[in-house]
């Protein structure tokens, strides 16, 4: 998913939405800005929400304010992306592009 859907979406979403940090973080997160080092650097929310929001107390709150099911636990809900398969992916373009 290009990281800009992600930028919209928050941009339209967040209360406290910032032009100067908002495109800046998403490009960070996705491997593709300016300071994007190391580019073996993939991001997976999957074990940034397990570091830092291991009860999902943070994830519950704010998937179930906006779209999660009465009843649903939003960190067990289907993933949109196949996180490993991504990531081979990833690293396949990125090695692709290092050999020229």
């Amino acid at each position: 998913i290009h990281w800009r859907h992600g930028e919209e979406w928050f941009w339209e979403t967040l209360v406290d939405a910032d032009v100067a940090s908002n495109p800046f973080n998403w490009q960070w997160v996705a491997g593709s800005g300016d300071d994007a080092a190391p580019y073996f650097r993939i991001f997976n929310p999957v074990h940034q929400a397990r570091r830092f929001d291991p009860e999902g107390k943070y994830t519950a709150r704010w998937l179930r304010a906006n779209d999660a099911d009465e009843g649903e636990d939003p960190v067990l809900r289907p993933p949109i992306v196949d996180l490993r398969r991504s990531r081979e992916e990833a690293l396949a373009a990125f090695q692709s592009i290092r050999r020229g």
